[in-house]
């Protein structure tokens, strides 16, 4: 019997999540880590999370896929799928509805790859799990796979181990495996975090793409206000496991209702404002005002880099095999990560260097630490070539104290054993400092104090801390010798905006009370825009464009540059 609907029946959510409590059991009793969240969700439909790191965004969406820890339950409310209550269904039953129905892309996508399997074995495994493909037509379905989300030389690339591939082809790869089996919801976590803008534009573009082509419904998770405003229908922002706002992209962003999320995109760096303006305002008022810029001092440059270069051999199979047999085979020529590049840097000033994945920023940072030998070129800090003091040494010398820096991922840079306050006074203990005891205690809180670490925390180990708070660590570490150079090496990558915004304020206060330079290395153009005062773009190893900030950023001249630029999503906050 056929029914016939009504022209304005609606059809039923694809997902529709109520009153969802997750708790989790620890040695001090149960955490609530999600509270009473609903959502709906429908065919072809975007959803945006966005919320500060513990706001329930990631808890909730592996929830919805039950891959949450053992330590973790559903206390209350329900979550259905297709009709299918995913609560309360058998495990049996949910393993069979992930990666065939419902998939994720998970943030890490080294860390969700096989390191020892290849890209392509990888592809194969989910399709013959989920009957999607038999063991004799699975590597022809998979290349095909590699083909739909854009993979250069698919044939190739089946082969390659997830070493051998670049950040941007890894996330690729890993959107590969969400997307083999075309499910109906896709769930996308922080895709994008550490990706440069056009790789992150490109991941996105591609998502959408495919989400539109098979009616998927996708759920973006995000701290980034700016893709949410770009790729997502509806917006949903959590804090402290509650939703506190839902809205459409647009209404959420032109008219903020909820006070939690106004602070959220006031923390969004953008054109137009000051480093205190991304403060909430309890906060800004308190500290000094920015004042007038003071330009960096003349005379001679603290730092200057002439025509280096990086170069590190190639090795081909066939030449190495070659080889094994006595053959005489021209070594390949090889491969040039930094292509020599020259500049300097005045004291006082801050220096930006931006550019994709593989430019050779991070190359050049380390070549400039003296954790790297360059092949040539000089590095010339206050009259002195440091080039000619071998890596290797370093360490050793009395230049080290001069140039110090902060590491991108603030939790691995940390000794994991070592107190808050024990790291901080390691470069004190290191560098042969003459101090102990009270002495050595109360310059370590003088160092709390400068970068805005209560004393409490000076006991606490790393695992005890936020992320903000390990970043002051990190910055007081780096100050603790009074260095004259710091390379910050996307220091604020892995943070909330709230707390990057905290971050760049105590940076750019530390460097005008302490009267230090800046090498600033990121992908974040805008953090650039507001921290630094010159600025050089990178590409394939070389310098395509320098200058002051705000000149290049108003008038690029180069077409890359320009692309760069246009790559920002940029919210319309309200």
């Amino acid at each position: 019997m056929n029914v016939h609907l009504p022209a304005n029946h609606i059809q039923p959510p694809l997902l529709e999540v109520q009153d969802l409590t997750v708790e989790f059991a620890t040695r001090r009793g149960a955490v609530r880590a999600v509270e009473k969240v609903n959502l709906t969700l429908a065919k072809g439909e975007t959803l945006g999370i966005v919320g500060e790191s513990g706001s329930g965004k990631s808890v909730t969406s592996y929830t919805v896929m039950r891959i949450l820890d053992r330590a973790g339950r559903i206390a209350e409310g329900t979550i259905t799928f297709g009709g299918v209550d995913v609560g309360n269904a058998p495990e049996s039953t949910v393993r069979a509805l992930r990666g065939r129905e419902m998939s994720m892309i998970f943030q890490n996508p080294r860390a969700a790859l096989n390191p020892i399997r290849k890209v392509g074995k990888q592809i194969e495994d989910v399709l013959i799990e989920h009957v999607q493909a038999q063991p004799s037509d699975a590597k022809e379905k998979a290349i095909e796979v590699l083909k739909a989300v854009r993979i250069a030389r698919p044939e190739e690339r089946y082969h390659a181990y997830p070493f051998e591939l670049s950040g941007g082809m890894c996330q690729r790869i890993v959107i590969a495996l969400a997307l083999a089996c075309r499910p109906q919801l896709l769930i996308a976590d922080e895709p994008t975090t550490g990706l440069d803008v056009t790789t992150q534009k490109a991941v996105m573009d591609l998502v959408v793409e495919l989400a539109r082509e098979r009616n998927m419904a996708t759920i973006l998770i995000t701290h980034d206000l700016g893709l949410a405003a770009a790729y997502c229908d509806r917006v949903m922002v959590m804090e402290k496991g509650r939703v506190v706002e839902t809205a459409t992209a647009e209404a959420i962003f032109r008219a903020p209702r909820h006070a939690y999320t106004r602070k959220l995109m006031r923390a969004t760096p953008r054109g137009g404002i000051t480093l205190r303006d991304l403060l909430p305002e309890e906060i800004a008022t308190e500290m000094a005002p920015l004042g007038v810029k003071v330009p960096p001092a003349s005379g001679q440059p603290l730092l200057v880099v002439e025509n280096l270069i990086k170069e590190y051999p190639r090795q081909s199979a066939v030449s190495s095999l070659a080889r094994m047999f006595g053959a005489k085979v021209a070594a390949p020529e090889p491969f040039r990560a930094v292509d020599g590049i020259s500049f300097s840097l005045a004291k006082g000033e801050s220096l930006g260097l931006v550019g994709e994945s593989g430019c050779g920023k991070s190359t050049t940072s380390m070549m400039l630490m003296r954790l790297l030998d360059p092949t040539s070129g000089q590095i010339i800090f206050k009259g002195e070539d440091l080039s000619k003091i071998p890596a290797r040494t370093f360490a050793r010398s009395p230049w080290r104290s001069r140039i110090q820096m902060v590491f991108q991922d603030p939790t691995d840079s940390l000794n994991p054993r070592f107190t808050a306050a024990r790291s901080i006074a390691d470069p004190l203990l290191q560098m042969g400092e003459n101090v102990s005891g009270p002495a050595l205690r109360a310059r370590v809180e003088e160092l709390a104090r400068l970068v805005g670490l209560p004393s409490p925390f000076l006991d606490r180990f790393p695992h005890q801390l936020s992320g903000g708070q390990k970043a002051r660590v990190g910055i007081a570490r780096a100050i603790a010798l009074d260095p004259e150079l710091v390379v910050l090496d996307e220091p604020t990558a892995a943070l909330d905006v709230s707390v990057q915004a905290v971050v760049l304020n105590l940076l750019h206060d530390l460097k005008q009370r302490l009267g230090m330079s800046y090498i600033f290395v990121s992908h974040d153009l805008e953090v650039v825009r507001m921290l630094c005062d010159r600025v050089i773009v990178m590409r394939a190893g070389g310098i395509v464009e320098e200058g002051e900030t705000a000149a290049v950023m108003a008038a690029p001249k180069a077409e890359y540059t320009r692309e760069l630029l246009s790559s920002i999503p940029h919210p319309p906050i309200y």
